[in-house]
This record gives C-alpha cells, sequence and structure tokens, in this order.
C-alpha cells in the first residue's frame, strides 16, 4: 500500500524536504523533531500495511509526546497516549509528521479562524483552504504528506478536500472511536482522511474502524446489500442548486454526466428536508453541545477573546449555553421528523450526489461576512452527521483554474458502497457493446457481472451491420459490419461498463470466432463490442431482419437463449 515500494525513511526525507520548499508555516501548529521522526522510519517493519506513509494530524486529534491545542495555545495539554485513530494507523507502519491547523476548536468550515493563522488554500493563495481541517486538506495536497486526519462534524474532512483537489472520506459516525478526540460535537464527530488517492483514503478508514471499549458511541461496521447491476444515484432539483459559484453550476451538470455514463441511473430528488436539517446544526439546540465541549474554557477566560480565542468561535460556542432542554426536546423531534421524510425522498437510491460546497471564497470574502460566507460552506454537507449518514467527497475536475468536487452521501454504512461508485467516477473503464449471449439474461452474462460489469443501457448499431446466427455452445450470434454501399441493417443490443481491473479477467474468456472492435452506434458514437470474424458468418444464417437476438430468439421457440 506504500508508495511504489519506498522506504520510510526515504519517504520521511522527502517529507520535511517538501516541507522547506513550500515554507507554509499556517499549515502547522506542531512538529515533530526531524530525527525522531527519521529514527521511528528507520524501525517500520517493511511489511507492515502503511508503511513508508507519512501523515498529517489535525490538532484536535492526541499524538503522544505533542501538545493538543485544538488552536487555542491558553487550551493545550500533554496528552498520555494516542488517539485511537492514530494508534492504529502507527501500528500498521504510518509515521507522524507533526499536528496541523485548524479552525479553533473544530468550529468553522472556512479555515481562517485560528490564532496560529488562517490556512491559504494550496492552489490559490488568495483563497481559503476551508476548514475546520484546513491544515490537514492543504499538508497533503501540496505533497507534503501522504494523508492526513482531519475530522468532520459539519463537513469539515469533505469541504477542504474540495477547495484543495482531494478525496475527502467521512466514515458513517461510530466506524472510527472518537476516543483521543477534543469534542466539537461528541455526538456528531467523525475521524475524517484526506488523501489524493481514493484507494489510500479508503485503506486508512478501515485500518481505524473498530470499536473501542472507551468509546461509547463507537460502534461495528455492516455489510452493504450488494449493489444491483445498475445503481440509482439522486441528484437535487435545479433549485436547490441555486447560488453556486460561477461555473459550478456547469461542472456539476458535467460530473452528473460522467455518473451516467458509469450506468448508474440518475434522478432528480427532493432534497428539500435535508437541507432543512442540516439548519438545525448550528441554528438549533444542537450547539449546547458545543457549549458542553469547551464552553467552561471559553469563560474562564474572557480577557483571551480577540487574542488567543477566535471571537467568532467565542460567540458560536457561548451562544449555545442560551439553548434549554425544551429547545433540545423539540429540535429532536423536528430532526427525526426531517431524517424520515429525506430517508422517504432518497428510498431506493444508492447515493445522493451534490457538489461538496457552494462556492470558494476569497480571504476578503470571508473577512466581510464570517458567519454568512460559513455557512454558505456548509450547505450540502451540515445534514450528514446529523441524520447518520456517510459521505465521501472526491475531485471531479477544475473551474478556472480551481478544484471543484463533488460528494456522494449515503445511509449508515454505505461507506463501501459510496467508494465503489467513485471509483466508477475516477475510473469509468470500457463503455462495451454486446449484442448475444452476454445480453442480461443470456448465458454469458454472468461473466460481465463477474468482472465487475455494469449496465449502461439499450443500444442499437449504426445501419451499417449484418447479424448471423452461429452455430456455438452455447448458441450465439455473430456480427459483422457491411463494405459500404451495402445493405446494412441497425441492430439491437446493450452497452455494458466494465471497469479496468475487471477488463484483462473478462477478455481472456473470450473464445474464437469472436473478437472485440470498433461499433458505430445509431446515436453517432463509436464503442467498443464484439464483431465476429468475417470466416465465421460463411453459411450461418442472416437473421438481420429481426433486429436483434432476442427477438430472433422469440421467433424460434425451439431454440435456447444464447
Amino acid at each position: 500500500m506504500s508508495d511504489s515500494g519506498v522506504k520510510p525513511v526515504e519517504r520521511v526525507e522527502a517529507a520535511f524536504a517538501r516541507l522547506a520548499e513550500v515554507d507554509r508555516p499556517e499549515v502547522w501548529i506542531t512538529l515533530r523533531d526531524r530525527d525522531e521522526v527519521l529514527a521511528e522510519a528507520a524501525g517500520i517493519d517493511p511489511e507492515l500495511p502503511l508503511a513508508g506513509i507519512v501523515v498529517a494530524v489535525k490538532d484536535n486529534i492526541d499524538v503522544a509526546g505533542l501538545p493538543t491545542t485544538a488552536a487555542a495555545a491558553s487550551y493545550a495539554y500533554e496528552p498520555a497516549a494516542d488517539a485511537t485513530s492514530v494508534a492504529r494507523l502507527r501500528a500498521a507502519g504510518a509515521l507522524v509528521l507533526g499536528k496541523t491547523n485548524l479552525d479553533q476548536f473544530a468550529t468553522g468550515l472556512v479555515g481562517t479562524r485560528s490564532p496560529y493563522g488562517a490556512v491559504r488554500n494550496a492552489w490559490d493563495p488568495a483563497r481559503i483552504s476551508g476548514g475546520s481541517s484546513s491544515g490537514s486538506a492543504v499538508a497533503v495536497a501540496l505533497g507534503i504528506v501522504d494523508a492526513a486526519l482531519g475530522t468532520d462534524t459539519a463537513g469539515s474532512g469533505r469541504v477542504p478536500a474540495a477547495l484543495n483537489g482531494l478525496v475527502g472520506v467521512k466514515p458513517t459516525k461510530g466506524l472510527v472511536p472518537v476516543t483521543g478526540l477534543v469534542p466539537a460535537c461528541y455526538s456528531l464527530d467523525c475521524v475524517s482522511v484526506f488523501a489524493r488517492d481514493l484507494g489510500l483514503a479508503r485503506a486508512i478508514a478501515e485500518i481505524m474502524e473498530g470499536p473501542d471499549p472507551a468509546d461509547p458511541w463507537s460502534r461495528t461496521g455492516q455489510p452493504a446489500p450488494p449493489a444491483p447491476a445498475r445503481p440509482r444515484v439522486a441528484v437535487p432539483t435545479p433549485e436547490h442548486l441555486d447560488g453556486l459559484a460561477p461555473g459550478w453550476g456547469e461542472a456539476f451538470a458535467a460530473a452528473v454526466a460522467r455518473f451516467a455514463a458509469t450506468g448508474v441511473e440518475i434522478i432528480e430528488v427532493d432534497i428539500a428536508r435535508l437541507l432543512d436539517a442540516a439548519t438545525l446544526l448550528y441554528g438549533g439546540a444542537f450547539v449546547a453541545e458545543r457549549y458542553a465541549a469547551v464552553g467552561a474554557h471559553l469563560e474562564a477566560h474572557p480577557e483571551l477573546v480577540g487574542t488567543d480565542l477566535d471571537p467568532t468561535v467565542a460567540t458560536i460556542i457561548l451562544g449555545g449555553k442560551a439553548r434549554t432542554a425544551a429547545d433540545w426536546a423539540a429540535d429532536s423531534a423536528r430532526l427525526a421528523a426531517l431524517g424520515a421524510a429525506g430517508r422517504a425522498a432518497l428510498d431506493g437510491c444508492a447515493a445522493l450526489l451534490t457538489p461538496t460546497t457552494t462556492w470558494h471564497p476569497t480571504f476578503a470574502q470571508v473577512t466581510a461576512d464570517p458567519v454568512g460566507a460559513n455557512s454558505r460552506m456548509g450547505r450540502f454537507t451540515n445534514f450528514a452527521n446529523l441524520l447518520d449518514y456517510a459521505s465521501l467527497a472526491v475531485p471531479a475536475g477544475f473551474v478556472d483554474g480551481l478544484p471543484f468536487g463533488v460528494m456522494l452521501t449515503g445511509p449508515a454504512f454505505s461507506d463501501r458502497t459510496l467508494a465503489g461508485l467513485a471509483e466508477r467516477f475516477a475510473n469509468p473503464g470500457l463503455e462495451l457493446f454486446v449484442v448475444g449471449a452476454h445480453l442480461t439474461g443470456q448465458p454469458l452474462n454472468a461473466q460481465l457481472v463477474a468482472a465487475g460489469g455494469t449496465l449502461v443501457g439499450p443500444a442499437r448499431t449504426a445501419a451499417a451491420y449484418r447479424l448471423h446466427a452461429l452455430e456455438t455452445v452455447p448458441t450465439k450470434p455473430g456480427l459483422v459490419r457491411v463494405t459500404p454501399g451495402t445493405d446494412g441493417a441497425s441492430i439491437e443490443g446493450e452497452l455494458w461498463r466494465l471497469p479496468a481491473a475487471g477488463l484483462g479477467t473478462f477478455l481472456a474468456a473470450v473464445p474464437g470466432p469472436m473478437a472485440l472492435g470498433r461499433v458505430g452506434l445509431v446515436d453517432g458514437r463509436e464503442v467498443t463490442g464484439f464483431l465476429v470474424e468475417p470466416f465465421a458468418v460463411a453459411g450461418a444464417p442472416d437473421i438481420s431482419a429481426h433486429g436483434g437476438w432476442r427477438a430472433y430468439l422469440a421467433s424460434r421457440p425451439d431454440r435456447q437463449g444464447g
């Protein structure tokens, strides 16, 4: 799993060299001593799954030997042990480089609310990095570390991923224990992962999974149901996409089309109830959890507000004290109703696909409206933990030279399903046109399914082909292209998508006289498809008049499917 066999010592040396090269001190709150990390690297077992992987850790997660500040020096303490998440990564061979900057007490989605400095975006230093896991995301995006841990209560593990061109994994609540984490909202917090590569991000998340007796919220994952041949993915109705940054609507439409091309079924869904639930995270009684976590520290140090304690963060957290038990009960009931409505809207869908966030502001825009700017960041992220969803942010191209990202969100324990959908998006594989024994319900269709193939939908060739019935076992047709000027027909078939990983296995099972070639479709596209070598149709009945293999079989009740 480590990067192309790089030795741990070499990777650490490269990390420190890159650290000096980029000169971005605001990314970090504490760095480990170089010689200490090199000594640890020298003792790493090269057979460990994360050997040679260098990681950064958000500074509200404990790392033994380094202070935990949550971006407030007045709050700092020396942890006696690694957080459970960190301990599991280190046991797998990962090397911690240091602790990263964040929106103070993990309260914000902008990355500017820290006395250690506003973290500049990896692509455009005039723009925000996103928060609260700002330093972690930028450390990965700048190539200093291979991966980083963040936390995600409102979107802090996904928004910075989108704004810095990364994968951001927000697991189902409780899959990764939060032992050793300074809470923002204890019942809602998740440890998240940033990486440039989906496979590494998911591997790290899975290594951290598993119950911890010290965390009563931790839980065991549940197996996801088998994915249907054509999973359904919901997208918001147009009114819920209003207000996106210029060019982002078009970028999202392109991402939707790209997902559709992988064989998923796209449906529009009214997500109003989910967005209503999102407003409760900061606008409802649940903000009282933030006061319960660190409110006493803020109240004990009013003289530090404006210096060591961020004024916007202090206002949000101290405001939670005014929430009553009755408020909590009312908002909990409202959340339950909104959650039920949201689940009904998404019933039958494997995931909801949205932009990860709505815009990428400059520092000046955030300074002009710190609360409003932050609120816009979390439109599509804030509801996930409130309603117990898993979520995964993935890069989806660029708009005006800056990263644009989309997000897949699904029910609790759908983490691996979301990863599978994201893999299809990142590596769409090969579109394959089939006309006979590999059609749905036909004898060889199982070969396509076993190779990870998914049905895109029905398709027809251009009127330039002839179809013949071959004497093979199982019975199958042969598709041949006619010479220009010769009478051809449009033949019915199916378009499937094969992932790159399964393509070799599938092709190895294709027997002669079948062959793969370019097939022209009626819509003008050319795709890879099954053809047959011309010698094989000599003497074989021409069945083109039936328009397709299924119609031919239906006309011959004595023949079995092929």
